[in-house]
């Protein structure tokens, strides 16, 4: 693909991207807006090459993703520096995303607290299936997890959602 190309189809993609990025980054829209920053500067620099065994958006959602743990584990290590450094306990993440859910309506704040309480890896599948449309297999492949693993993730995500929606 051509750097027009590659342009183009970031374009396409973005608004949702975007909201995969929020996904990765625990509903932080700071953090999503550089991960997504960052993502797209490594696919236009070459960094992250789209090789075309997948379609565009698994391979985008797949850069987002591992972009998004390298900025939480260079966070996670600057906050350990800084709490060692000074003596103080690092403030509690969940507080951000608090505030957040404040401002949601009551159903998706319902929502949003099922997610949250479902496992790290079936949230993240349901995401990507659900509300970017992607097949579980190209969930898995934008995971790095094997299609059986996406497949066992899914099911039990929606079982333990519904329970929490319904329950």
């Amino acid at each position: 693909m051509t750097t027009t190309d590659l342009e183009g189809e970031l374009e396409r993609v973005h608004a949702s991207s975007f909201r995969w990025a929020l996904c990765c980054c625990r509903r932080n829209r700071e953090d999503a807006e550089d991960v997504l920053q960052t993502s797209y500067l490594k696919i236009l620099e070459g960094k992250a090459r789209f090789d075309g065994r997948s379609n565009f958006r698994t391979f985008l959602f797949g850069v987002i993703r591992r972009t998004a743990a390298e900025h939480r584990r260079r966070d996670w290590l600057a906050r350990l520096r800084v709490a060692r450094w000074s003596r103080l306990q690092v403030a509690s993440p969940s507080e951000h995303v608090a505030e957040h859910g404040n401002e949601a309506s009551e159903r998706a704040s319902r929502l949003l607290a099922a997610l949250a309480k479902l496992a790290k890896r079936q949230c993240e599948v349901l995401e990507l299936v659900f509300y970017h449309e992607l097949t579980v297999e190209e969930a898995a492949a934008a995971l790095g997890i094997s299609v059986g693993s996406a497949r066992v993730h899914y099911a039990r995500g929606k079982k333990r959602l519904w329970k929490a929606l319904n329950g």
